[in-house]
């Protein structure tokens, strides 16, 4: 899985019988059930239109995907959230963020080692208590997609928007966050426990929001572009 995460990070556009050739060219007697079997379980998808991975409750509705062709163009317009892996020294745990998608800023976040749903509504409930947007975007994750988190959102009167199923880059924004996140903060630290992978990603997530710069932003921070008062300008690409 440690392979896997990295591998899936430099080209997250390999499919099942790459991601498996890639393997076995290191070493590994792997075959697809497997790869397939992990991926799953550590939420990864690839790029291209395909069978989605991370799958929504056969009973819970999906929402229209609302941002394409949208420009973004104020903060609070559209949020975003996602789920990715993190490997620890032993074992794994998940991590969830709220992103706002004019300014990049990381809203909320919360760990957890299971897949159920409650990480997820206490990163939404932290974001929630900073503003509210108009729109909400997610995948069709089953967490996304229960009772409670779409609840909470029409309660807020808040407009939800799912990605299309196999377009993972919908959200691309958020895919761009766990990148970094994985290469400038996760593939760097050995992390043995969950409180301290917690610990550390807190330090990373002020350093992204307050000191690092986005060529995106005009080298500007997300703290500095979601906390300006100036003029708003479109800044999707």
């Amino acid at each position: 899985m440690r392979l896997l995460d990295e591998q899936y990070t430099e080209t997250p556009y390999y499919g099942m019988r790459r991601m498996t050739a890639w393997l076995q060219s290191q070493g590994y007697p792997v075959n697809r059930k497997r790869v397939a079997r992990l991926l799953r379980k550590m939420g990864l998808e690839t790029l291209y239109p395909k069978p989605r991975m991370t799958q929504a409750h056969p009973g819970h509705r999906i929402y229209p995907y609302l941002l394409r062709d949208v420009p973004i163009t104020r903060v609070n317009q559209v949020w975003s959230t996602d789920i990715t892996y993190v490997r620890l020294h032993s074992g794994f745990i998940y991590l969830v963020a709220v992103m706002d998608w004019f300014s990049r800023y990381v809203l909320s976040w919360a760990v957890s080692i299971t897949m159920e749903v409650d990480f997820c509504l206490e990163a939404l409930e932290q974001a929630l208590g900073r503003a509210t947007p108009d729109i909400f975007n997610s995948d069709q994750g089953s967490q996304f997609t229960s009772l409670e988190f779409t609840g909470r959102l029409e309660t807020a009167g808040i407009r939800i928007s799912m990605d299309g199923r196999g377009r993972a880059l919908d959200n691309v924004f958020v895919e761009r966050l766990w990148r970094t996140v994985k290469q400038e903060e996760v593939y760097l630290k050995d992390y043995r426990t969950p409180w301290e992978a917690t610990q550390e990603l807190d330090r990373f997530f002020v350093r992204y929001n307050e000191r690092r710069q986005h060529q995106s932003l005009s080298y500007r921070t997300p703290a500095a572009v979601y906390f300006s008062t100036g003029k708003a300008h479109s800044i999707l690409s």
